[in-house]
């Protein structure tokens, strides 16, 4: 049978032998860093997952056009759900980073979410989370989901929060921002994993960094100011704490149904459901206070 290393080996990119290491940290995933004399690259395996929304051809089709706007690494090779892309000699953040580093993380955002369009090609595709939970709760009750009692209610949750929405601007959103997605090289701050990119409202993504990142209301209120150069209406404020729950329901949506249709080696998704949920009732408990 043919390896995970023999496809690697056969690929006509390498200028002589090459050492495989395994890259730890994906959830759906497998990685790995190829060391060579031409450098160093990471290759990663996947496939589509309709369940999840996720087509490998237009994730390679936004990862070249991250790397064209100047966002994301140089991509040498995608194939047959295989792609390589440069290895950023850079620091992975973390939940604590994200929050140190919030006016940064903003202007890259800004600047995402207004130069990637001219360099998006083909079909466009919309990720309004929303859509998505109901999706999930779709799939989940086929699938006979452990959580399918809980469905009617986070339906009900999320038609409350969408709700609460404000009209803005359409963009370009990566539309999964968590910590590990953001790097920084020490002069700059990169985006990686483009497997949900598409055409959104902003407040998706800036609140989706503040939930992922577990920033204190002030601190998300802040952020959204940074995003937007001032001080935003109680309005925009409040459709930002529903968009924060919102984003932690989509997660913990995610991990169900990957317990469903998933194994990634290493990923305890009923684990990461239960830490999402909590998350998300916090959040959601912290929208209604408000």
């Amino acid at each position: 049978m043919t390896t995970i290393e023999d496809r690697i080996r056969a690929l006509p990119l390498w200028k002589g032998p090459i050492r495989i290491e395994p890259l730890k940290g994906g959830l759906s995933n497998e990685s790995y860093v190829v060391t060579e004399p031409g450098g160093r690259h990471v290759v990663r395996f996947g496939r589509d997952f309709p369940f999840h929304h996720v087509y490998r051809h237009r994730e390679a089709m936004v990862a070249r056009a991250a790397q064209a706007a100047g966002f994301g690494p140089a991509v040498d090779y995608a194939e047959g759900g295989m792609m390589v892309t440069e290895f950023l000699d850079a620091r992975t953040f973390g939940a604590a980073d994200v929050r140190a580093n919030a006016e940064r993380i903003a202007a890259l955002l800004r600047c995402f979410h207004i130069e990637m369009p001219a360099q998006v090609r083909g079909a466009g595709f919309i990720f309004w989370v929303f859509h998505v939970i109901r999706d999930y709760a779709r799939t989940l009750a086929a699938g006979g989901s452990r959580m399918a009692g809980q469905l009617p209610r986070y339906l009900d949750v999320a038609a409350e929060l969408e709700a609460a929405q404000q009209a803005l601007p359409i963009i370009f959103g990566h539309n999964d921002l968590l910590p590990a997605n953001i790097l920084d090289d020490g002069k700059r701050l990169w985006l990686i994993d483009f497997e949900y990119a598409g055409f959104n409202t902003a407040m998706f993504d800036v609140a989706g960094t503040a939930s992922n990142a577990g920033m204190r209301p002030e601190e998300a209120n802040a952020f959204l100011e940074a995003y937007f150069g001032s001080v935003p209406s109680p309005e925009l404020r409040r459709a930002h704490a529903a968009m924060q729950a919102a984003s932690l329901l989509r997660e913990a949506m995610w991990s169900m149904v990957s317990e469903l249709h998933l194994d990634a080696p290493g990923s305890d998704y009923v684990a990461y459901t239960a830490e999402n949920l909590e998350r998300f009732e916090t959040a959601l408990a912290a929208y209604r206070d408000r």
